[in-house]
This record gives C-alpha cells, sequence and structure tokens, in this order.
C-alpha cells in the first residue's frame, strides 16, 4: 500500500480503527495473543500503577503507551510480531469489527472512493488487516526497529493519535484536492475530523455528522 499519487481526484475517506472499525481497543488483546494469557495478566498486574495513572490523565498517552509496549513487546524480533500480527489479523479482528463502521467502509468502496485507515494502532497487524480490507492506504503507529531486527517497545516517531494523524494525512498529501470524508469515536479524532469536509462521529450506536 503505497502513497496516493498527487493528482488523484477521487473522493478519499479516512477512517479511524480503534472504536470506529471495531468495538473497542485492539492493541491489549494484541498483546494477549502475542505472550498468552498467563503472561499478558502477570504482566498486566505490574502495570497497574502505568495504567491508572493514564486512565487518571496524569501520565501522557504516548508515555504509557511505551511502556507497556516495552513489557509485553521489549525483545521480540519484528519478523516474529509482523507473522503474529497477520494471524491475529485473520483469527481475532474479525470477531471485533463494528457492523455499522464496515458498512461504511463497504459503502465508499463501492462509489470507488480511496480509503485510507489512520489510526494509533500498531503497524505489526494493521497493514496485512488493511491489505486485506483493500484500503489504498494505511498511516498508523510504528515500532522502532534495532539494527538485528528487534524492538524495545519505543515507537517509532510520535504515536499516532489526535493532532498527529491531521499531521501525517498533511505530509502525504492525501488529502490535497480532494472532497474528503473521516470517521471516528473519540476526542483524539477530533482534529482529523475538523480537517475533513465531512467529518462523522459514532456516539449512541450511530455515525452523526461532527458538530465541531
Amino acid at each position: 500500500m503505497n502513497q496516493l499519487p498527487e493528482f488523484d481526484t477521487r473522493p478519499v475517506a479516512f477512517f479511524d480503527f480503534d472504536g470506529t472499525l471495531t468495538t473497542g481497543d485492539t492493541l491489549m488483546p494484541f498483546l494477549k495473543f502475542v505472550v498468552g494469557k498467563p503472561t499478558y495478566y502477570a504482566k498486566l498486574a505490574l502495570l497497574s500503577p502505568v495504567l491508572g495513572a493514564y486512565y487518571a490523565k496524569i501520565l501522557r498517552n504516548d508515555i504509557a503507551k511505551q511502556i507497556v509496549l516495552k513489557q509485553y513487546l521489549g525483545g521480540c524480533h519484528i519478523d516474529e510480531l509482523f507473522a503474529l500480527g497477520e494471524r491475529f489479523s485473520e483469527e481475532v479482528i474479525p470477531t471485533m469489527l463494528r457492523p455499522e463502521g464496515m458498512e461504511r467502509l463497504r459503502w465508499h468502496q463501492a462509489q470507488g472512493h480511496e480509503c485510507v485507515l489512520v489510526s494509533a494502532s500498531m503497524n505489526v497487524y494493521l497493514k496485512s488487516w488493511a491489505k486485506r480490507e483493500r484500503f489504498s492506504a494505511v498511516i498508523c503507529t510504528e515500532l522502532e526497529v534495532g539494527k538485528k531486527g528487534y524492538v524495545s517497545g519505543k515507537i517509532q516517531g510520535k504515536n499516532c493519535h489526535g493532532e498527529e494523524k491531521v499531521r501525517r494525512i498533511i505530509i502525504s498529501k492525501l488529502d490535497s484536492r480532494r472532497l474528503t470524508y473521516a470517521y471516528g469515536d473519540s476526542k483524539g479524532d477530533l482534529p482529523m475530523l475538523k480537517l475533513v469536509d465531512h467529518g462523522f462521529v459514532f456516539e449512541r450506536g450511530v455515525f452523526s455528522v461532527s458538530s465541531i
């Protein structure tokens, strides 16, 4: 999935993933898939102060995320994670999909619109799923990879959340000279919804026109 050509003038629809195309978060289920249930819950207990600080808004999203990723994925080889990510995208993600979100995706695809996935979730499982679902491009959070292919849990660049989604869309030029749509479900998606011509937020069971 390469960057779309600048001269493409077809409408483009940007989709958030977690909570928009799925019924909830996919990162923690992926980490459980990688390490197995016993290890997952043991590490989760160790991380409870970090998660508590995050939910209390004492700890920034990106910092909390990297602490969690280091605990679960530090020392893993990136090839192994992509292989596990492909299995996760085939076996688990289909059980988590939100029908309303997928219906919007299918409508845009039927109209011949370009569809782009924009998510804070990880590339190691998003890219294989997005390819299967015929997205034209993926903008997401990526793991930093060492020289020998092992990951520490650090994120490459910034977490693809909030204003970072907008920055990446703009520098990719995927919104250039087109009619644009975007779909989200949380405050972290509001900057992206504000950027486009037609923004929709999922709330109370339906997608509504964003009022921002």
